[in-house]
């Protein structure tokens, strides 16, 4: 393979990825609310998963592909991405409130979901087990929300939103149709997107995780960072954060968790001291510099700065240190 046909596969991969998740999404939640699907849990379940929808299928296929370092490498790097790149960019744009519920409620969960994480990375293995757990953990917190956006509905604004985003009047016969679109080309987009990161990890000489860690996290992150720039222009704040936080908790639960169930995957050392040491502390950091003991957080533009600087200081670090190994 070519370093042209690599870097052509990985672009392609993106596109149809990016493309076929959003038109999965849009057909599954028609579908589900056209049969008789309270539009709440819809947005709650379908239109929460959808991006987070990219990374699930690429580490899937990478693991089924015997690349789990490809897997775990675009779970971590795109937790990182989403706070440094996408929370830091969208706040040096337009600094973003955060409420209370946010700072009581998400944070601490995302923090127990790292910590569960970090537990079951420690021995540097990933087990069907390990992986089982993690899924487990995924359906909990999917079962939570419901419950929650139930009891709360639309007083909640981050599920108010999520059931603006179910279609209210697609037929069921173009809903299939979508649906059935997205089902065929998700796999394919992702196998082609892998087949070009581990074609172009071979061809500059790097691991397959710093490819993961690198191009393909930034790739996958693609639809967050696109939703919370819509966010921050609609100054829908709230949303734009409890994006990225249930995203970085699917991704942990969710990718990690059907990577590990599909190959079980040997973890080098250097993704957990050096790329979940810095998601764990990139994340502390966006806490402890947003937390106020009365009122609403913010993430000013010095904060969003500082993660910002963090992410691209994070990014240069893997790259130089791949290139000098």
């Amino acid at each position: 393979m070519t370093l042209t046909i690599a870097l052509l596969e990985l672009a392609a991969g993106f596109v149809l990825l990016i493309w076929a998740a959003d038109r999965l999404v849009s057909g599954a939640s028609a579908l589900a609310r056209n049969f008789g699907v309270p539009t709440l849990i819809v947005g709650l379940t379908i239109v929460g998963f959808g991006t987070s929808a990219p990374e699930m299928l690429v580490s899937a296929i990478a693991s089924l592909r015997g690349n789990p370092s490809l897997a775990i490498g675009n779970a971590v790097g795109s937790n990182i991405a989403n706070v440094g790149l996408i929370l830091g960019l969208t706040a040096l744009i337009y600094p973003l409130k955060v409420e209370r519920v946010t700072l009581k409620r998400e944070f601490p969960i995302l923090g127990v979901i790292m910590l569960v994480t970090l537990a079951l990375m420690w021995n540097l293995n990933f087990s069907r087990i390990d992986g089982l757990i993690l899924i487990i953990g995924l359906a909990m917190l999917i079962a939570g929300m419901v419950v929650l956006g139930l009891t709360q509905g639309k007083s909640d604004p981050v599920a108010a939103t999520l059931v603006d985003e179910v279609p209210q009047d697609m037929p069921t016969r173009t809903a299939l149709m979508w649906t059935g679109i997205g089902l065929i080309l998700l796999p394919l987009s992702a196998h082609i997107l892998v087949n070009g990161a581990v074609g172009l990890a071979m061809i500059v000489g790097v691991s397959e995780a710093v490819v993961g860690l690198t191009i393909v996290a930034l790739g996958t992150s693609l639809p967050e960072l696109a939703a919370a720039a819509a966010c921050a222009f609609r100054k829908e704040d709230d949303l734009a954060i409890g994006n990225i936080l249930g995203s970085n908790m699917f991704n942990l639960l969710g990718v990690l968790g059907i990577a590990a169930l599909i190959h079980p995957m040997q973890i080098e050392a250097i993704l957990l001291h050096r790329d979940v040491a810095v998601m764990f502390a990139i994340t502390i950091v966006l806490f402890v510099l947003v937390w106020r003991r009365k009122g609403p957080g913010l993430i000013g533009r010095p904060t969003a700065f500082l993660l910002f600087a963090g992410y691209i200081g994070y990014q240069s670090t893997v790259i130089g240190q791949a290139l000098a190994g």
